[in-house]
Order: structure tokens, then sequence, then C-alpha cells
């Protein structure tokens, strides 16, 4: 989709040799995602693109790949970068790579095949196949989506809930005897839909996570941060749905109560993988001509709310992936000659490198924003907007770190934090993205990065400490 790998990812026409390596591959995107944001996980090869990508196309000597029509986002696919290079690339990168099933266009017998050629080690057709191409050992994928969006009108080979769930377990059930130890994710909607119910009660048994996605958005700064707050009740909603699959009971106008069970139906409990989460106005960046949003510090404010969401809500999640990851919609921009971060770049920074470990409960006391909400009514009127939101979690080697998004406009808040102990003669790190001197529109550029992490001081003020308007505040001490 638009410059996410031509360009970004991959710029082997660059002509600066000291952006790219001998591959092609941009060094300083792998630098930043790498060493950065220590990515752990990337999705492949999408999205809508997914449901026409034949991945044969994209293996082989790049001057016999064929150059195919991209029927998602109206554009040419070259095929000179696939899953060889994905491959190298996430090894370079240090992330695990998470491959998607096409289940439009494709048939159970090019899912197994590339299921064989990623991870066989027998002497087998695919498996030779890759090794003729240069690969000998497997490259032992481990995360696998049984398709895309296939819910979705604009999805080619647009599936009903029923159809789907057919053909979601028989393929779930064909890749399992291919390689038992692969994670397969199934293709959920946004978390609440009556598909998320039919397919989870149909197909729970024979997969390991339950994909749902969301996007944020709104017109004014209020609005597009209380839009998170839609998608905490949407994985909420979701780990209940996944509950009621779990459990026998009759689905037929007028059940027979009698015949309820508590057994479940499962042993295992898929967690929630939320495998499209940003902020996206679709019409303020349409996706036909490369979705490249030019993000505000409401939009930063906005990813530091879901990154809250997702460790407040951990227990329920088993992988969330931002999408997307250079140029389209995405934290990191290139040009041909330098790579810059947008301002949603640094919580998830801060987020990367410190927040690890076991959430912590916290107990928020706050005043709340009043306004026209963007999220669906039936969520919006269960849903309270404070002007402080937060996370908590404690590392392994027993660091605290606090986060507190402070969204409100105009007000600065002090704050009294009971329960934090801080041993005498330490200084607690600080850390704020944003805050007194910005506005919510205001913007990174090529070159400007204004917005950025800026390392503060705890204010001495006893366990009294102020959060600045329009900002986000990581507060680590070790009790």
């Amino acid at each position: 989709m638009g410059r996410c790998i031509y360009g970004g990812i991959y710029d082997r026409e660059n002509p600066n040799p000291n952006l790219i390596d001998s591959t092609g591959i941009r060094t300083d995107v792998v630098s930043c995602l790498k060493d950065e944001l220590r990515v752990p996980v990337v999705r492949y090869p999408g999205g809508n693109f997914v449901a026409s990508y034949r991945w044969q196309d994209g293996i082989g000597p790049r001057e016999l790949r064929p150059a195919r029509p991209e029927l998602a986002w109206e554009g040419i696919e070259p095929n000179s970068f696939g899953t060889d290079e994905f491959m190298a690339w996430c090894r370079q990168v240090g992330a695990a790579p998470y491959l998607c099933l096409n289940m439009g266009t494709g048939t159970l017998e090019d899912a197994l095949a590339w299921l064989e050629y990623c991870n066989g080690d027998k002497n087998t057709y695919y498996a030779n196949l890759r090794r003729k191409n240069g690969h000998e050992k497997p490259y032992n994928v481990k995360y696998w989506a049984l398709g895309n969006e296939m819910w979705g009108p604009w999805q080619v080979e647009q599936h009903t809930k029923e159809d789907y769930a057919k053909k979601a377990v028989q393929w779930a059930k064909a890749l399992k005897l291919l390689d038992p130890s692969i994670t397969l994710v199934l293709c959920g909607k946004d978390g609440y839909s009556d598909w998320d119910r039919y397919v989870l009660q149909k197909c729970l048994r024979y997969i390991d996570m339950h994909s749902i996605h969301y996007y944020s958005m709104g017109p004014t700064h209020f609005q597009n941060i209380s839009s998170v707050y839609a998608a905490e009740r949407a994985i909420q909603i979701c780990s209940s749905l996944i509950d009621l699959a779990r459990c026998e009971f009759d689905l037929s106008p007028f059940p027979d109560f009698s015949l309820i069970s508590t057994k479940p139906k499962s042993p295992k409990r898929p967690t929630i993988c939320l495998d499209e989460w940003n902020v996206w106005d679709p019409e303020r960046a349409p996706g036909n001509t490369g979705a490249e949003e030019h993000y505000t510090l409401s939009d930063a404010l906005a990813v530091g709310i879901w990154l809250n969401v997702f460790i407040r809500n951990s227990k329920e999640l088993g992988m969330a992936n931002i999408a997307q990851s250079v140029n389209v919609i995405a934290p990191l921009m290139t040009s041909p000659s330098a790579v810059w971060r947008q301002t949603t770049y640094f919580p998830l920074q801060l987020f990367a490198k410190y927040m690890h470990g076991k959430a912590i409960a916290v107990h928020v006391r706050s005043p709340i924003h009043s306004g026209e909400k963007t999220m669906p009514e039936w969520v919006g009127s269960t849903c309270v907007m404070p002007k402080l939101d937060v996370s908590a979690a404690v590392s392994e080697d027993g660091w605290v770190s606090l986060v507190v998004v402070n969204t409100d406009e105009e007000k600065s808040h002090e704050v009294k934090m009971d329960g934090v102990h801080v041993p005498e003669g330490q200084d607690p790190e600080v850390y704020t993205v944003g805050g007194e001197g910005f506005q919510a529109t205001d913007r990174n550029n090529e070159g400007d990065e204004r917005i950025a992490i800026q390392k503060g001081k705890w204010d001495g003020k006893g366990d009294v400490f102020t959060f600045q308007r329009l900002s986000l505040t990581m507060i680590r001490w070790k009790p």
C-alpha cells in the first residue's frame, strides 16, 4: 500500500548508497525499527492487499517475477519484494514474521504450499524450492492469519460469516496437520459484531487468536482522543464473546435451558489479536493515494491512550500491530535523502523501551471531558472521557513505569499520587512528549522534529506532580 515497502522499507532505486544496503533495504528505517521501536513482530503482506496476492509471484529471480494489478489500492505490484526478502528484512529488524493468507482469490492448496515453503524441513517440493532459491533452513514462521477483513464489502471475495467460518475450520485443520506448531489467527471484525460472535462459536477450538481491527479518528481534538475509548470497549466485549463461545448452549429460537452446560467447548482460551490499529481518517488520507497521514500532537496523545488501553487490557491481548510501519498512516516517514519521525513515533518509542513485565492496576480520579464524541452511540453512552488517562507496569528488574496522558487543551493538572514510594535520594526519571508551548494541531516535518521526547525532572513537591496540558508523561522509579 502506497510507499510502505517500495520507497519505505525497500528503496532499490535510491541513489544515496549511505541509505540502502546491497539488497536495496533502507538501513535508516531498519535502525529506527530495530534500535528505537524494538519491533517484535511484523504482519505481511497486509491488509486488503492480501485478498488477491499470489505469494508465488514474489520468489525466485527478480527478473522473472511478474507484475500484477493490485486490486485493493488501485496500484501495480512489481513483486520485486517478496517472501524471502521479507524474511531477510525481519532478521535485520529482529522481528518475528506474521503472514496473512489469501482467502480471497487464494486456495487452500496455495496456503499449504506457502506454509511448506516457509517451514518445511523435509525432502518435499516447496521446501526444496526454498532451498533452490538459496535458503537452506526453514523460516519457522509462527503466526499465520486466516484472511483479512473477509466480512468487508470492499474485499475481493467477501464472505458471509457462515461461509467464512466453514472455510476457516477446514483451512485451520489442514494447516495444523502440516505444521501443528503454528499459531493461527481467526479473522474477526471490530470485536462487538455478530460476525465476531458467530465465527468464534464455530471456529474457537481450531484457532489460537482472534483478530479485530479498529481505527480511531475525529475532526476535533476531543473527538479524536475520545474515539480511542470505543476500541477499549470493543476489546472488553470481544473478550466476553470468547468466553461465550467456550460455553455449551443451544442457539435455537426456543432453547432448552436444561441442556445448558458450563463445560467449555475448548480447553484453551484464544487471545485477541488487534492486528490493525491506529489513528486514521480515510477521507483526510485516502488509501488509494498512499494514505500518508501528517500526524498532529493530538494524534500522538491518541496513540498514547491506545497504548495505555493495551496495558490496561493486556491479559486479553496476544498481539497488537499498528498499521502501518513506514510512510502509510505511519509513525516513520522517508524521503529520498532522510528518515524522519512523526509525532506518533515517540509514545511508541517510550512504551517499547520501558513498558515491560506486568501491568499494575491504577485507580484514577480525574476531571472529565464533555462534548460530542466520535464513536458509536451505544459505546459513547457507556464511556466516560477522563482528562487524565493512565496505565502502569512493573518490569522484571523492579522498575515501575507510570504513563499519564493529559488531553486537556487548556489546563495542566496538579495530581496527588498515592502509592508512589520513591526511596530517599532517588530521582525518578521523567519523560514528556508535548506539553506547554504546543498546540493540539502542531506537527513534525522533515528536518523539524519539534515534538519529541523531552527528559525532565521530578518537580520536588513530595507525592504531587503537575502533568502539563496536552502531554504524555512517563515517570519511572525503582521502589
